[in-house]
Parts: C-alpha cells; structure tokens; sequence
C-alpha cells in the first residue's frame, strides 16, 4: 500500500505517460477508427508499460480500435514459457505466442565475438510482420521509447554515417504494414518506474542483453552523462529530430541546392541602395567636422 506522497507521485507518472502516449498518437495519426492493433510484446518493462498504456487509453477513447497482444518465443534457453500468458490471461486480452527458433540461427551465424543485435532483429521482424498480416492487423506497434530514438540518431551518426532514427510512424519496406511507437514521447525513467509500481513479471533477454561492448550501450553511457551533467539535454535533442531545416544541411536529395538563384527585383535592388544611403548619411552625421 503506498503512502499519501507516493500514491500522488504515481499518479502524475501515470497521467504524464498517458499524456505523452496520447500527444504521439495524435501528432502523428497513429490510431484510426477500426484499426487493430498488434501490440509487440517481449517480456521487457517498455513493450508492458505500452500494452499498459494502450489498454487504458483504449477504455476512453473517442473511437474504437482493437489490441492483440502478440509475443514471439524465439526459443532462448531459459525462456520462461509461462510467464506471459499468466499475464496475459489476467487482462481478458486477444493474444497470441509465437514460436520460432532464432535463437540456433543467430548464434550459429554470427561470428565469435560480434554483436547479434542487428541478425536478430531482420528474424524477428520478418515474423511479426507476416503475422500481423496474416491476423488482419492494421497497425504494428513497437515499444520504443524517447530514449531509444535518441540513441538510435547517434548510433547511425557514429557508426552509419547517417542522420537518421526512429520515426514514430512508418510505412515499412514491405509497404503491408505500418509502424508506430506510442512510446514515442516517453521517458525510460519514467517507464521504468511504471514497470516498478505495476509489478510487471520482466523476462529478459538472455540472448544480446548479456553481450559487452553492444555499440547502443556505449552511447546510452555517453547520453546519460550528458543528461546528469545538463539536465534536459535529451529532450533538446529529440526536440531537433523533430524540427529538422533542411537547407541548413548539406543531402542534396532534399534540397535542392544546385538550383538556388538570386531572387533580387529592380524594386528590391532600389530599396537596397536607399538603405544604403541612409547608413552612409546616419554615419556622416555622426562624424564631427575637422577645420584646418
């Protein structure tokens, strides 16, 4: 039972996390009447705190939309098979556990000491997407957070050579399903403390999760330093993904800058040389006289 202050505290967590889920769903047209939702779901505190939060929303909203929870068991060892329909079964939810053994693929080819991150997750996405397809979702949506569309623009800056992240929503290459991140405008901190209050059963993953010097970790150290040393600095940053000029950068495929042209007029140029003559005469003004 929490006390009087701690209660008032998880009841702003609760009504930002819901206000930021909201303000995304709405910026970027998320959710639609009649969409079903597959809700990705990995046993970690940022896809529960979603299904969390989009089955809350669900209750109130202004249209109507479906959740099905989907989960995909890619056969780690040590997988605890039963904790998520337990949980699952206890919201009164459509889902669905898929099983399929990525797990013996990734780890036979990738070599000794690479990262299995980037193998794993094309397996996993080629899995879900053809089953949200098969189920007749309308929607996929992912438990990325704030936190990781940030890392994810440095992860691609330092290592790719690329200006690119996470968008919150996306027509995928496949063009049969489209992407959102709910989580878009949510904090890990703040996820985090919604998965210690709710008592989600986290299963973690065994499979990169234990893996040293994963790059995404790197820079997660590097913008937590960052943060504690400037507060807000992340906000600022993902604030900049958002408002992006550009011709103020230098990808000729979005700006065309070979074709800019001079845009003066006769009117322009006379207005020009008028300004002029009146700096000129304002600094004569100014200069006194000299009698020799």
């Amino acid at each position: 039972m929490l006390n009087r202050k701690d209660q008032l505290e998880a009841n702003k967590l609760q009504k930002r996390l819901r206000r930021n889920v909201g303000n995304a769903i709405a910026d970027y047209n998320m959710i639609e009447e009649g969409d079903r939702i597959m809700v990705c779901l990995s046993g970690g505190k940022d896809s529960y705190g979603m299904l969390d939060i989009l089955i809350n929303l669900q209750r109130s909203a202004p249209i109507k939309f479906e959740l099905v929870a989907v989960n995909l068991d890619q056969k780690q060892p040590g997988f605890p098979t039963d904790v998520l329909p337990k949980y699952l079964d206890s919201l009164d939810i459509e889902y669905h556990i898929l099983e399929k053994d990525t797990y013996s693929i990734v780890t036979s080819k990738v070599p000794e000491g690479k990262t299995y991150c980037g193998l794993c997750s094309r397996l996993r996405r080629g899995t879900l997407y053809g089953f949200a397809e098969k189920i007749g979702a309308t929607k996929v949506a992912l438990g990325h957070h704030r936190d990781d569309i940030v890392e994810t623009l440095f992860l691609n800056m330092f290592y790719q050579g690329k200006l690119k992240a996470m968008p919150p929503k996306l027509l995928a290459d496949d063009k049969k399903n489209i992407l959102i991140r709910p989580l878009a405008y949510c904090r890990e901190s703040d996820l985090q403390a919604l998965a210690e209050l709710r008592k989600f059963p986290i299963i973690p993953c065994n499979l990169c999760g234990s893996q040293d010097g994963l790059q995404r970790q790197v820079i997660k150290d590097m913008l937590v330093n960052w943060e504690r040393q400037h507060p807000g600095r992340i906000d600022t940053i993902f604030n900049a993904i958002k408002h992006v000029s550009p011709s103020q950068l230098a990808d000729t495929q979005l700006f065309d800058f070979a074709g800019l042209k001079l845009q003066r007029s006769l009117q322009q140029g006379q207005q020009e040389q008028q300004g002029q003559r009146e700096v000129e005469d304002s600094f004569a003004t100014q200069i006194p006289s000299i009698n020799i």
